[in-house]
């Protein structure tokens, strides 16, 4: 299936949204590097194949939909129990879903290929909005790509435990792995 002019819905049915995060601190070896994924999200793409810097990419994602998919590393192995704790942390102490239930990027511009193209944009988390650059490609029928956060520039503090021995590294992943949608 080749990329078609169009716009193009997004959302989870079409492959995954997911977050990596890793550990630093002394105490690293107790926690574990997480594989977060938001299970509800939509956005829109525009394309043109023809004009790839006409590009234009906006997504929401709700933060209340965050799910720890897999936790590496550590020194035992996360139980539900665990993942639920991460979970309700990561909404309410850290993004504070109930007053900024939404991280939003808006695309602005777009250089490349279909291949491999770079989009920049503004990511607003909590309210705070900065910009952030995206690479993805497609291959394969799919759309792939990857950006990474660094949370202390949307004043997010990364989450520590055992007095700050353990301590979530600033930088978190985020990639994306999509089908290519049909378009509109």
């Amino acid at each position: 299936m080749a990329l078609r002019t169009g716009t193009y819905a997004l959302g989870p049915e079409l492959g995954s949204l997911l977050l990596r995060t890793s550990r630093s601190g002394v105490g690293r070896k107790v926690g574990h590097d997480l594989t977060i994924e938001v299970t509800r999200w939509s956005g829109e793409a525009a394309v043109d194949p023809s004009d790839p810097a006409s590009l234009s990419v906006n997504v929401d994602a709700e933060v209340d939909s965050l799910r720890v998919r897999e936790g590496i590393g550590g020194v035992k192995p996360l139980t539900d129990s665990d993942r639920a704790e991460i979970e309700k942390n990561a909404r309410e102490k850290i993004l504070h879903a109930g007053a900024h239930p939404l991280i939003t990027f808006r695309s602005s511009g777009a250089q490349g290929t279909p291949e491999s193209f770079t989009l920049t944009g503004e990511l607003t988390i909590m309210g705070r909005t900065h910009p952030l650059t995206v690479r993805a490609g497609v291959a394969d029928d799919r759309v792939r790509g990857r950006a990474t956060v660094v949370q202390t520039q949307w004043g997010i503090k990364p989450y520590s435990a055992l007095l700050g021995a353990l301590k979530l590294a600033d930088e978190v992943e985020v990639e994306f792995d999509l089908a290519l949608p049909a378009a509109d």
